[in-house]
Parts: C-alpha cells; sequence; structure tokens
C-alpha cells in the first residue's frame, strides 16, 4: 500500500509548477499545502493509481485515502475524495463516522471541503438521508469547514430538487454565521436549491433578507431573473 502512495507522490514532484504552486499561495487565504500541479493533472493520477487499487476492500482504499489525507497537501487530499467517491456503491450507514472525521481532522481549505463534501458525503447523504440529523448537528460546529460542509454537503441535492425543507434548517443555523466561506457556503446551497424551488427560495430570501448577511444573500438570488434578484437586493 505504500508502495502506491509513495508512487503518487513522486509523480506529484514530477508534474509540480512553481508558478502553479505560488499562485495558489495567493489564491487561498488560509495556509496551504501545494505540489503546484495543474487540477486536471491531479485528477489523471488518480484515476490512474485508482486503477491498481480498486480491487482492494473498501477498508484498506479508506485506509489509503486517510493517508493521503494526513499528508496535508491538497492535490493529495483531492484525490482522496475522487477515490472515496468513486467507491461511493459500497457506502454503509458506518462510513459517516469516517467521513466526519476527515472533515473535522483534515481539512483545512474551501477546496478539499468542497471536494469531500460535494461529492462523498453528499452522496452518503442521498443513499442515507436518516443522516440528515446528523448534518444538521455539524452546522454547530465551531470548525469553519465542518459548518461549511454541512451546506456544501447538500448542493448535488438541491439541484435535483431534494432535501428542501432540511436546506431551509440548515440555512437557518448557519443564517447569521460570522464566517464570510460559511455564509457563501450556504448560499451556494440555496442557489442550487433555486433552480427547482425558485419560489420558495425566493420567498426564504425576501422574508430574511433585512438580516441576512449580503454575500450570502447573493450567492443564494444568482440565478434568479432580473427582475427577483432586484427585488431581494432592494433595500
Amino acid at each position: 500500500m505504500d508502495t502506491i502512495i509513495t508512487k503518487i507522490r513522486k509523480e506529484l514532484k514530477a508534474n509540480s509548477d512553481k508558478k502553479i504552486q505560488e499562485g495558489s499561495f495567493r489564491f487561498f487565504k488560509e495556509t496551504i499545502k501545494c505540489y503546484g500541479v495543474k487540477t486536471a493533472i491531479v485528477k489523471k493520477i488518480g484515476r490512474e493509481y485508482f486503477k491498481t487499487i480498486k480491487n482492494k476492500s473498501k477498508t484498506e482504499i479508506f485506509d489509503l485515502c486517510d493517508e493521503l489525507w494526513r499528508s496535508g497537501f491538497i492535490e493529495e487530499s483531492f484525490i482522496a475524495c475522487s477515490w472515496s467517491y468513486y467507491i461511493h456503491k459500497d457506502y454503509k450507514p458506518a462510513d459517516f463516522k469516517i467521513f466526519k472525521k476527515w472533515l473535522n481532522e483534515y481539512v483545512n481549505n474551501w477546496a478539499s471541503c468542497d471536494s469531500l463534501c460535494n461529492h462523498t458525503i453528499g452522496t452518503f447523504i442521498e443513499m442515507y438521508p436518516e443522516y440528515l440529523s446528523e448534518l444538521k448537528k455539524t452546522a454547530k460546529s465551531k470548525n469553519r469547514w465542518v459548518r461549511r460542509g454541512a451546506a456544501v454537503s447538500l448542493i448535488v441535492p438541491a439541484g435535483k430538487g431534494k432535501f428542501l425543507t432540511d436546506i431551509l434548517e440548515i440555512a437557518d443555523l448557519l443564517f447569521l454565521d460570522k464566517d464570510d466561506l460559511v455564509q457563501k457556503g450556504y448560499g451556494w446551497m440555496l442557489k442550487a436549491a433555486s433552480q427547482i424551488h425558485q419560489q420558495k427560495i425566493f420567498d426564504y430570501v425576501i422574508n430574511r433578507k433585512a438580516d441576512m448577511p449580503r454575500t450570502a444573500l447573493r450567492y443564494a438570488i444568482e440565478k434568479m431573473p432580473k427582475e427577483l434578484k432586484a427585488a431581494a437586493m432592494k433595500k
């Protein structure tokens, strides 16, 4: 197993680019560890090496993902996220504890947060909606990435018209969060939900716009018609 991780790290180093690395450092407000590899190349490396482990057990694959997460490098986190999603058909309820651990202990930037939550955790929630109650609990976390994750995990389901009541509950829980990345996260969730439930999301925003952080509001109405946007932005 270690051999696979070692090979991946050698390949990431071989494909590193100083300009991309410096650009990434400027792109994130928080401090990140980064090889400086283009996203398309990272995805390709992840796909190629997954072929060599796809017949391993879920536990073995999750252990490899954990090792990638522990490195702290953003590119390795992306590979870990893709691998954990590739085996989503094998998810069982107990896996939520593993995903929650990764989010709590390893995520340290919005890109890793979104990569994990959009696909791995979001898909898990679609498969096991009874865990929506657990997701709501994470909205009260002291960890900004865990709070953002509570919203971002529902973006894909929201775009399918699912879980509207739960989405609005999570928006309420995060409503006055002072962290702009959490505000953007739940605004993005509302925007995704507006694709199917435009009127209900519009009503939610209109009824709360006096107190709603402007960052979250702008995200929530981004895909709405001009006249609805104007009404929502009007003071």
